[in-house]
């Protein structure tokens, strides 16, 4: 697994504390809300929002069919997917989300637009921890899937990349990846999300 922080800035956001030296708990880019100025994308290339029923510590948004949205919330005690949409909940909160999709040209581009949406500010007041993208298919992602991975995660707060999982393909239940990149990012994920519940929705 590849963490990467925004390429667009240089400076993290070092007040992002690890509350013990076992907890790895990766610091957000400077690019950690939407801008003012960024030109927002046609409605039509827009996610749709939704509102959601009850509450959850992380929200998992896939940015197209087949992103991989619910195996990942499967991996995070509590997270629900959204079902490719940008959740909106009743008791006026912002949602803290994950957003995922596949390391293939489609799925990339989706996310694109999704990041686009969100930091033009045209997707409901959320709070975005960062962008998981799941390989497509075995072996190594060609040069030119990552190198726009790269660039797609540079507008992302946090950008996880996460191999093949060979055994989702054969059932509905299957344990825990053991690969070290899925353990690390549950581990970052879980740590990001029980931090202080995001600041009500303005």
């Amino acid at each position: 697994m590849q963490l990467s922080l925004n390429p667009w800035v240089t400076t993290p956001d070092e007040s992002i504390e690890r509350e013990t030296p076992d907890v790895h708990v990766p610091p957000a880019a400077v690019i950690s809300k939407p801008l003012k100025g960024m030109v927002e994308l046609d409605t039509a290339d827009r996610l749709s929002s939704r509102i959601m029923s009850g509450t959850t510590a992380l929200w998992v948004v896939g940015s197209h069919g087949g992103a991989g949205e619910s195996r990942t919330a499967d991996l995070m005690d509590g997270a629900r997917p959204t079902g490719h949409c940008w959740p909106v909940l009743q008791n006026g909160t912002k949602p803290r989300v994950l957003l995922v999709c596949r390391a293939d040209m489609r799925g990339l581009t989706t996310a694109q637009g999704a990041l686009t949406q969100w930091v033009s500010g045209a997707t409901p007041a959320v709070d975005l921890i960062g962008l998981a993208v799941l390989a497509d298919a075995p072996g190594k992602t060609p040069k030119a899937l990552r190198d726009f991975t790269n660039i797609v995660g540079g507008g992302a707060p946090r950008l996880w990349t996460l191999p093949w999982v060979a055994e989702w393909r054969h059932g509905d239940y299957t344990p825990t990846p053991t690969a070290r990149e899925y353990q690390r990012f549950i581990t970052d994920v879980t740590a990001l999300v029980t931090k202080t519940n995001p600041s009500t929705s303005h």
